[in-house]
């Protein structure tokens, strides 16, 4: 074979070896339009699972939801709402009807009633904001939209029964005084008048009989009344003469059934002219 023929063998060999490449990296190569080119690289996965399985690793375990938030219950320790549309319809009335509120426990709630007071709030202009079982922690709160909001002349203040029964927490004088002086302030940043009650006689509280013989507790309180009444200029409205009896607590026959704290008609009889009477010293006119 002449030199010829052998360079013409070569480059045929040459071009099949070169062709077969070509064929077979066309085959492993994905072809593409101009229209619809594929990406360089495949597409992130959009969550956890599929980029768990990609990786050939496993799948995480689903996430619990968050827990709903607790529900809160709606207590109303002050018990504002007692009185929330009283409070709208006495602003309705004319201010000689709302002249005097009287903030208090129980012994101001029952008086406020026909079947204790007999009208005699409604008849001297008198509106009742008392509720039975509170402290003087509770009244100061109500105190804002109970007697500030309804402007009176006057505002009667008889607390401390039960903070000294300890119907919420245990006794704390500094903490009950506190209490009274910030209503007081309260009234007199914004005009009205104050009448400050003694705290009525009780030798026994018939829901806490372990508290026992508080008589001395009432008076240290009422000494501490008597005088704030008197350094600032408040009137102070002594209850003691009607209704104290001789072991020093309420006279039984003044009682509701003997009750040895809360007054029954009778009782509430005998208090009626001693407030008038202050009502008129606060104010230097009758109720």
């Amino acid at each position: 074979m002449d030199r010829r023929k052998l360079l013409t063998a070569g480059l045929v060999a040459g071009g099949a070896v070169m062709a077969g490449k070509a064929m077979a990296q066309q085959a492993t190569t994905p072809q593409t339009s101009g229209t619809d080119a594929s990406p360089a690289t495949p597409p992130e996965p959009s969550d956890a699972a599929a980029r768990a399985l990609q990786a050939n690793q496993p799948v995480p375990a689903a996430q619990p939801a968050p827990p709903a938030p607790p529900k809160v219950a709606n207590f109303d320790w002050p018990n504002l709402h007692r009185y929330h549309q009283a409070n709208a319809d006495a602003l309705a009335l004319a201010p000689a009807a709302r002249r005097v509120v009287m903030m208090g426990d129980s012994i101001t709630d029952n008086w406020a009633k026909p079947e204790y007071g007999n009208g005699f709030f409604d008849a001297h202009g008198m509106v009742g904001r008392g509720i039975s079982g509170q402290v003087s922690a509770q009244m100061l709160v109500r105190f804002m939209p109970e007697v500030i909001a309804l402007k009176p002349q006057v505002v009667h203040i008889m607390a401390g029964t039960n903070d000294i029964a300890e119907n919420q927490d245990p006794y704390d004088f500094a903490a009950t005084t506190g209490n009274l002086q910030a209503m007081i302030t309260l009234a007199k940043a914004n005009r009205i008048k104050v009448i400050m009650a003694s705290v009525p006689p009780a030798t026994s509280f018939s829901w806490k009989p372990y508290r026992g013989n508080q008589l001395e507790t009432i008076k240290a309180l009422n000494d501490w009344i008597r005088a704030t009444c008197k350094y600032q200029n408040l009137t102070y409205c002594d209850y003691w003469p009607v209704l104290q009896g001789p072991d020093g607590g309420l006279r039984p026959e003044l009682g509701f059934h003997g009750d040895s704290v809360h007054p029954g008609p009778e009782g509430y009889a005998v208090m009626g002219p001693v407030l008038l009477d202050a009502i008129q010293r606060a104010t230097g006119k009758a109720a």
